[in-house]
């Protein structure tokens, strides 16, 4: 068997979630999880988010890679220096100016 110690960082992230998953939780708070994460180590991590909710599990997600937010979660809720500026469906946030503005430095067109 393996240590867990070495084993590549991607699937030391998900071997993480799993000693979560070992305790059976009915809520999982996951903290930025694709944070160092390769392109396909991201895929699998988004893969196993989508089972585990199919498990009942409710997943509460702090994250700033985008496309898995996009990906994964029904509503958004945005933070800007610790302030809520948006709340809703990803999509609608994303069209957010405040958002814009906030994480794109621009403004909305």
């Amino acid at each position: 068997t393996e240590e867990a110690r070495n084993l590549p960082y991607g699937k030391q992230r998900l071997l993480e979630i799993a000693r979560a998953l070992a305790l059976d939780p009915q809520l999982l708070l996951l903290d930025e999880p694709a944070a160092g994460l390769t392109a396909p180590d991201i895929k699998e991590l988004i893969a196993i988010i989508r089972k585990i909710r199919e498990h009942g599990v409710t997943v509460i997600l702090i994250e700033h890679h985008m496309d898995v937010v996009m990906g994964l979660c029904d509503t958004v809720s945005v933070l800007d220096f610790g302030q809520k500026i948006a709340e809703g469906v990803p999509a609608v946030v994303q069209a957010d100016e405040k958002v814009i503005e906030a994480y794109l430095g621009g403004t909305a067109t």
